[in-house]
C-alpha cells in the first residue's frame, strides 16, 4: 500500500505564506536571544520540531506552533487569524434578503 502525500503537499503561494511565518518565529525567538533548545524545552517538543516549524514544515501540528508562540509571548497573534472576513462578510450581505413594506392600508 502507498502512502498519500497528498495531505503534505501545499499550494506554493501557501508554502511561501508558511515560510514567512516561520521566518517571523525564528526572529522572535531571536530577539528574545533563546536557542532552539531552550524555546523547544519550553514548547515540549524537540529542537528538531522547532527546526522545521521556523522552515515552515506544513506537517508540524497545529498545537504545536501555538506552544512555541505561547513560550514567545506571542500566543494573542493567533486571534488575528481570519478576523477581518472580508469576503465572508460580503458573502453575507449579498445573501441577505431585502425586506419589503407592507403595502399601506387605506
Amino acid at each position: 500500500m502507498t502512502k498519500n502525500t497528498m495531505g503534505t503537499k501545499l499550494p506554493r503561494k501557501l508554502e511561501q505564506k508558511m515560510q514567512i511565518v516561520g521566518e517571523q518565529i525564528r526572529l522572535a525567538r531571536l530577539r528574545r536571544n533563546l536557542s532552539m533548545a531552550q524555546v523547544a524545552e519550553r514548547a515540549t517538543c524537540s529542537p528538531l520540531t522547532v527546526g522545521r516549524i521556523e522552515k515552515g514544515a506544513p506537517t508540524v501540528a497545529v498545537g504545536i506552533y501555538l506552544r512555541v508562540l505561547y513560550v514567545l509571548h506571542l500566543d494573542d497573534d493567533i486571534l488575528l487569524l481570519a478576523k477581518e472576513d472580508a469576503m465572508g462578510k460580503v458573502l453575507q450581505d449579498l445573501s441577505l434578503k431585502k425586506r419589503e413594506r407592507a403595502s399601506k392600508k387605506e
